[in-house]
């Protein structure tokens, strides 16, 4: 096989010999949601949501606001030079572009988002700057990249030698196809650890402090070898990202299309108005998904998380291997695995 999943245990993971572990032995407790009235929390997709939480509760444990908790935090992965779907080494369209896409949304209903930017290696600070300096809510393409450089931002090269060497690589077959969980799979090599550099996705995050204000903040570099100019979730307010402060807030992860079919992070905060609990919501939001194609849900990831003004926060997912990352005063690391829709493995 030619797809995505193939060529990068090739190229990146240098030896097919080498088993891959499963997140479930040692790393990721199964629950579908962790109660609230805990005070401040924040919450966040996959792995490598525990240093980008942490990043964020050294800001929120302090008392400090949530939206700038989230913007800190997801910052780490958009750091993280070996990470390949979030930030500024993240691979590339088919094209040669790696082209950045993020959303931030506070509480109460001020947000900002970026989509298709290129240069620039934090496009959650654009996407801050869109919510405070303008009276629009989203910037796409060589707009959003002239609007960064005009508030002072400077432009630089985000094709790394590592990503462009697995785009040419990726080029010899051309061929895309998204396979389920290989944020965690296909990077996750035989010593990562929760956090790990080698961990990779979208990261959605979403923070409450202890007088239950929220903010959420979403950014991803989306899937490898897109076509040009594809959006998928991520920066779309109500898909990828929504927080209202009279409910709570909710973020997704996996195949932006599906998400942005149901405006599922605002389907899954108004389950929770009318009565459902975090776990609850984003199930039934996966389940509509699953319902409307059935056939192609057995063959794609999406995921769901979710936390309410009270700290209560839960999850669920179409595969099995969604993990989420919660930390709060009592504790900074937890990791938790998703219940899910289908239970596949990564044998």
């Amino acid at each position: 096989m030619s797809d995505r999943r193939n060529f990068i245990k090739a190229s990146l993971l240098a030896t097919s010999a080498l088993a891959l572990p499963r997140l479930s032995r040692g790393t990721a407790t199964l629950a579908g949601s962790l109660p609230g009235n805990v005070g401040a929390r924040v919450v966040s997709t996959w792995d490598f949501g525990v240093p980008a939480n942490q990043a964020a509760w050294a800001i929120l444990g302090k008392g400090g606001k949530p939206l700038d908790a989230v913007e800190k935090g997801v910052m780490v992965p958009e750091s993280d030079l070996n990470n390949h779907s979030v930030g500024r080494a993240g691979y590339p369209d088919r094209d040669g572009h790696v082209t950045l896409d993020a959303s931030i949304m506070d509480g109460d209903g001020r947000c900002g988002a970026v989509a298709a930017l290129e240069h620039i290696g934090h496009p959650i600070n654009v996407a801050r700057k869109v919510m405070e300096n303008t009276p629009h809510v989203l910037l796409v393409g060589g707009g959003a990249l002239e609007f960064a450089l005009q508030q002072g931002f400077k432009k630089e090269d985000l094709l790394t030698p590592e990503s462009e060497k697995a785009w040419h690589e990726w080029l010899k077959q051309a061929k895309y196809k998204p396979v389920a969980n290989s944020e965690n799979l296909d990077y996750h090599r035989s010593l990562g650890l929760p956090g790990g550099k080698h961990n990779h996705d979208t990261i959605g995050m979403l923070a409450v402090d202890a007088n239950g204000h929220l903010a959420g903040a979403c950014t991803t570099s989306g899937m490898a070898w897109k076509l040009h100019g594809r959006v998928g979730d991520s920066p779309i307010i109500g898909a990828g990202l929504y927080v209202d402060n009279e409910v709570g807030g909710a973020t997704s992860t996996g195949v932006g299309e599906e998400v942005i079919r149901t405006a599922g992070s605002f389907l899954v905060v108004e389950l929770m108005r009318h009565g459902r609990s975090p776990q609850e919501a984003c199930e039934e939001a996966v389940r509509r998904i699953v319902k409307k194609r059935p056939d192609a849900a057995k063959e794609l990831q999406v995921g769901f998380l979710a936390l309410r003004r009270d700290g209560e926060c839960g999850a669920y997912a179409i595969q099995k291997g969604f993990t989420y990352a919660v930390c709060d005063a009592q504790q900074q690391d937890r990791l938790l695995a998703s219940p899910s829709v289908y239970q596949t493995t990564y044998s």
